[in-house]
C-alpha cells in the first residue's frame, strides 16, 4: 500500500463536515442527557442491592445465598457483553446509533424484570435474573457512549476543555452514583407508602420506575448528532488493529486493570451496603438497613465533586494514584480496629461512607476520563468499551466471592473484618497499575489525534477519515 504524503496538524485542525453557523446545530452530544443516562443506570444497578432484604423476608423459600449474589451479578455480565459490543458500534457505525440501540434494550430488560412472575419462587427469580442481564446490556453500552461523548463534547473550547475534569466526574460517575442515592430515596418511600408492610408491590414498583427515565431520554437520542472530533477523524472500515496495539498496548493495559481493581473493590461495597448495616446494625430493620445503606452511599457524591476538581488540579493518574492510596489506608483502619469502630455504630457509618468517597475520589472518577483521554477519537469507543467491561468483570467476581469471603469466618464481624481488609489490599495494587502503566496526556483530544494519523501514515496505512454531518442530519429531525 503505497504511503500518503506526510499528515500536517492543519489538516486534522480544519473540520470540513462542520455546519455553518446559520444551521444552529449543536455539537456533540448533550451532557445532561449523558448524567440522566448514567443516572438511570445506577438507579437500576443499585436497586437490586435494597431489594435484597426485602426478598429475605418476603421470598424464604427462592431467596438464597447463590440467588442473591446471581440477581446482582446478571445485571454486571450483561454490562460486559454490552460494553464490548457497543464499544466498537460507536467507532464503527457511530456514538448515536450505538445509544440508541443500548437504550431499547435498557428498556426492554427493566420492563420483563418488572413483570418477573413463575410457578414457583426460584422460577421467577430466574425470569428475573435473565431479564436483568438483558438490561445490563442496554446499560453497558451506555458506558463507552456517554463517556465518550462527554469527554469530546467538552474539548469543543478551551474554557470547557480546561475544566474537563469536573464536566466529565459530574456527567459520568457523579451521575452513576446519585442513581444508587436516588434507589435508595425511592425504595424508603415506596415502603413507606405501604406503610412498612412488606409486599410484592414495592420490588415491582421500584424496579418499574427504572424505565421511565431511558424511554424520555430516548425521543432525544434519536436526534443527536455525533461530536465534531468524530466527524474529522472516524474510521469506519479496515482498522489496522496491530498497528493500533503496538501503539497503545500499554494504556490499554493500565486503563482496563485500574478499572478492574477498582470495581472489585467499589461494587461489592456499594450493592451490599445493607447487607453489612444489617449484620453489624443493633437494631436489624428493613427500613433502617435500607436507611443506613443510603446514607453510606451519599458519601459517594462529595468524593465524585471533590475527585473532579483534582483532575482538573493535578492531573488525572494523580488523581487516580491519589484516592488508591487513600481508599487502601482507610480500608485497612476499618478492617484492623472494627471491633472498637463498632462499637459506636453512626461511627463505622460514616467511615464507611468515607472509604466510598475516597474510591470515587480517585479511581472512580478518573477511570472515565483516563479511558476517553489515553486513545484516539477513532479507537476511543473500542478502548473505553474494553476497560469498563474489565472493570465490570471485576465487579462481577468481586460480587461473586463477597459473600463466600464472608461466610467462611465463623462470626459476621470477622467476615466484614476480612473483605474491608482485601478491599484495601486490592486498592493499594490499584494505586500501582495507576502510577505506572497510565500515561499523562494533554488536555487537547486533537494533540493525539494527529499523533495518530501520522503514525498510520508512516506505517504506510491510508483510508477515508470522518464522515458527512450533511448525511447523518438525514437521519434525524434537523435540517440541513
Amino acid at each position: 500500500m503505497a504511503t500518503q504524503a506526510k499528515f500536517t496538524p492543519d489538516d486534522a485542525v480544519v473540520d470540513k463536515t462542520s455546519p455553518s453557523d446559520e444551521m444552529g446545530v449543536p455539537d456533540g452530544f448533550d451532557s445532561v442527557q449523558e448524567g440522566l443516562a448514567l443516572f438511570s443506570d445506577g438507579y437500576n444497578a443499585q436497586i437490586i442491592g435494597y431489594m435484597n432484604p426485602l426478598f429475605s423476608v418476603l421470598y424464604a423459600q427462592g431467596m438464597s445465598k447463590t440467588i442473591k449474589t446471581r440477581l446482582s451479578n446478571s445485571y454486571l455480565i450483561g454490562e460486559i457483553f454490552g460494553m464490548l459490543t457497543f464499544g466498537f458500534v460507536i467507532d464503527k457505525i457511530g456514538r448515536r446509533t450505538g445509544i440508541v440501540f443500548a437504550t431499547l434494550f435498557l428498556v426492554l430488560g427493566v420492563v420483563l424484570a418488572t413483570a418477573a412472575h413463575g410457578k414457583t419462587q426460584l422460577g421467577m427469580f430466574w425470569m428475573m435474573i435473565v431479564a436483568r442481564g438483558i438490561a445490563g446490556f442496554g446499560a453497558g453500552g451506555e458506558y463507552p457512549t456517554c463517556a465518550a461523548g462527554s469527554t469530546e463534547a467538552a474539548d469543543e473550547s478551551q474554557y470547557v476543555r480546561k475544566r474537563r475534569g469536573i464536566l466529565v466526574a459530574l456527567s459520568t460517575d457523579f451521575s452513576i452514583d446519585l442513581g444508587f442515592v436516588g434507589a435508595g430515596i425511592v425504595a424508603l418511600i415506596v415502603i413507606a407508602a405501604y406503610n412498612n408492610h412488606i409486599s410484592s408491590g414495592i420490588w415491582r414498583i421500584c424496579f418499574g420506575l427504572g424505565f421511565v427515565l431511558p424511554l424520555i431520554l430516548f425521543l432525544f437520542r434519536v436526534r443527536m448528532i455525533e461530536s465534531t472530533q468524530y466527524r474529522k477523524h472516524a474510521i469506519k472500515k479496515q482498522i489496522p488493529y496491530m498497528l493500533v496495539l503496538k501503539r497503545y498496548w500499554k494504556p490499554m493495559l493500565g486503563t482496563s486493570l485500574a478499572w478492574f481493581f477498582y470495581d472489585f473493590v467499589t461494587y461489592p461495597f456499594g450493592i451490599f451496603s445493607s447487607t453489612i448495616i444489617s449484620q453489624l446494625n443493633p437494631n436489624d430493620s428493613l427500613v433502617q438497613n435500607i436507611g443506613y445503606g443510603t446514607v453510606v452511599n451519599c458519601f459517594y457524591l462529595p468524593g465524585c465533586i471533590v475527585g473532579g476538581l483534582l483532575m482538573d488540579l493535578i492531573g488525572r493518574k494523580q488523581t487516580m494514584t491519589l484516592g488508591f492510596a487513600c481508599w487502601a489506608v482507610l480500608g485497612f483502619i476499618l478492617g484492623g480496629a472494627l471491633g472498637p469502630i463498632q462499637s459506636i455504630f453512626p461511627l463505622f457509618v460514616v467511615l464507611y461512607g468515607i472509604f466510598n468517597a475516597f474510591g470515587e475520589m480517585g479511581p472512580g472518577v478518573a477511570t472515565f476520563l483516563c479511558g476517553a483521554e489515553s486513545f484516539p477519537t477513532p479507537l476511543r469507543g473500542h478502548f473505553l468499551g474494553l476497560a469498563a467491561a474489565v472493570g465490570k468483570a471485576g465487579a462481577a467476581i468481586g460480587t461473586e466471592v463477597f459473600t463466600p469471603i464472608q461466610d467462611s469466618f465463623d462470626s459476621d464481624q470477622k467476615g466484614v473484618q476480612a473483605v474491608f481488609l482485601i478491599g484495601a489490599a486490592f486498592a493499594a495494587v490499584g494505586g500501582i497499575i495507576a502510577w505506572t502503566l497510565i500515561p499523562n496526556r494533554e488536555r487537547d483530544l486533537e494533540g493525539e489525534d494527529v499523533r495518530f494519523r501520522e503514525y498510520l501514515a508512516e506505517h504506510g496505512y491510508t483510508t477515508d477519515f470522518g464522515e458527512s454531518l450533511e448525511k447523518e442530519l438525514k437521519t434525524t429531525s434537523f435540517k440541513a
